[in-house]
Order: C-alpha cells, then structure tokens, then sequence
C-alpha cells in the first residue's frame, strides 16, 4: 500500500495532467475520446515496466487520438461539398436557359413583324398577335388568326366566327398563317417557361452562395 502511495504521489502531475486533458478533448470531440481517460490511467500506471520507446509511442497515440474530426465538423464539410456542387449545378443549369431564351428571343423578333399587335386596354388583360387574310374590301379581312401574347391560346375567326383546328385547317389559303401563327405561340409560351426557370434558378445560385 505505502508503495502504492509513494507511486501514485510521484507520477500525480502527469496522471493528472493527461486525465483533464483527456476530459477536456472528449467534451471537445464530442465523447468520442472518453476512452482516452482510461489509456491514460494504464499509460501512467505501465510506465514504469514499459520500455522508453513503447511508452513515448503510447502516450503520443493517446494525445493525438482526438484529432480527427468531429461529427460536427464532417456534416459541415460534407454540406459544403454539396451545397458546392449544387451551386455548379444551378449556374450550368442557367448557362444553359440563358442561352435557349437568346435563341428563342431571335425567332421571335424574326416573327413578330409578321403580326400586327391589338390589345383594348380597357376590357382585355391580353393581347392577341393577328395575321389578317381573306381581305374583303380595304379595310374589312374575312379571315384572322390570332395568337395570345402569353401563348396559351390561338384563335381563328371567319367572318365573325370562331372556327375549330379542323375547320382552319380546311381553309386552303390559311395553312402559311395557321403554321407561322402555331410557330410564334410555340416560341412564345417556350420563352415565357424559360424566363420562370431563370428566375427560380437564379434564386437557387443566391441560396446557395449565401450558405457558401
């Protein structure tokens, strides 16, 4: 017992040294070192049988053994790759939209002089693009196609009434008109998409850089 004492007194400072260092990693490492408190008592207590060499081994893997990173410190790395590759992602992904609009944009420049633009500001929230054909007298045409300015409708009126797709496209003379008219709502309603996928994807890259 009195040898017990005489050995515990005379190796207390470095078997209390490495015990509140251990604590204090294992709190810091989030508990994944409390192990290292019971290497230190038996670090402590073989040193004396251990050789020099083995004993500087085993207490350097004792004080280096929290230095791997915490659970914490992996999820935020982990997040960060993500959210890295995510924000890549996001801008090819508008690289890409913007340069769909700026080919579709050149169609639609390429077709809209081809269409007279009417819109009553007073009872109508959209406009329609109108190709007149079938000219009656100098100011009156029998037949017009209309194509909505958002895309989402086309119209075909002969002399007052709406016709259907089958009987438009019976009308010999309104096949040029019918195809050009499908052509700008197409590309229309097409660039109307692509500008609601910019906005959204732009929304994404600002997300993204901010959790950068």
């Amino acid at each position: 017992m009195q040898a017990f004492i005489v050995f515990f007194r005379k190796y207390y400072a470095i078997f209390a040294s490495l015990s509140i260092f251990s604590l204090l990693k294992a709190i810091i490492c989030e508990k994944k070192c409390l192990h290292i408190c019971i290497c230190a008592i038996f670090v402590v207590t073989l040193q004396p049988i251990m050789k020099k060499y083995v004993f500087f081994i085993f207490l350097t893997a004792l004080l280096t053994g929290c230095n791997k990173p915490s659970k914490v410190e992996q999820f935020r790395a982990e997040k960060h790759l993500r959210d890295s590759s995510a924000l890549v992602e996001q801008q090819r992904s508008l690289a890409f939209y913007e340069e769909q609009m700026e080919a579709l944009t050149q169609q639609a420049d390429s077709l809209l002089p081809l269409f007279s633009y009417e819109k009553n500001e007073k009872y109508q929230d959209n406009g329609y693009y109108v190709v007149k054909i079938e000219r009656l007298n100098q100011k009156v045409y029998d037949l017009r196609v209309m194509v909505r300015d958002d895309g989402d409708e086309m119209l075909v009126y002969r002399s007052g009434k709406r016709l259907t797709s089958e009987e438009a496209n019976a009308i010999k003379n309104a096949h040029e008109a019918l195809e050009r008219a499908k052509h700008l709502q197409f590309v229309i309603h097409d660039l109307k998409e692509l500008q609601n996928r910019i906005t959204k994807t732009s929304l994404e890259i600002q997300k993204y850089q901010k959790r950068l």
